[in-house]
C-alpha cells in the first residue's frame, strides 16, 4: 500500500458525479485537448479532457461520464477546465477508456 493509502475522510473530500456530455468540440490548436459542456444536474460546466488523440469529438457526446466535481478550476490552451471526467488506462502510450454509468443515472448524481 504504501505512501498512497488515504483514509476514508480524504476520499469523502472528492466530489464524485454523474455528469452528461452535451457538446464536445476540438480545442484549437492542440492535438490532444477536447472541449466538454458537461451536464452536471442544475449547472453545466466546460470541462477540457486530453483523450483527442484517441477519440474524436462525437464519441463523447450523449455519454454520462463520472466528473470529479470539487477540483480546483485549470486554464489550458485559454481555457478554463471546471473539473475532470475520469478514464482507465492512463498510463504513457495507453489508449484512455473513458468511465460511465451502466445505467440511466441522472445528471448530478452523487457516486457514492
Amino acid at each position: 500500500m504504501g505512501d498512497k493509502v488515504i483514509t476514508i475522510d480524504e476520499f469523502a473530500r472528492i466530489d464524485l458525479r454523474v455528469g452528461l456530455v452535451k457538446k464536445a468540440e476540438k480545442v484549437p490548436g492542440s492535438r490532444k485537448l477536447i472541449r466538454l459542456i458537461v451536464d452536471l444536474g442544475g449547472e453545466e460546466r466546460q470541462i477540457l479532457a486530453g483523450m483527442g488523440e484517441f477519440y474524436g469529438p462525437e464519441h463523447f457526446i450523449g455519454k454520462r461520464v463520472i466528473v470529479v466535481a470539487n477540483l480546483a478550476p485549470k486554464k489550458m490552451m485559454g481555457y478554463v477546465s471546471q473539473g475532470m471526467v475520469l478514464a482507465a488506462g492512463c498510463g504513457k502510450g495507453e489508449k484512455p477508456v473513458l468511465l460511465t454509468v451502466e445505467e440511466d443515472v441522472p445528471p448530478g448524481s452523487k457516486i457514492c
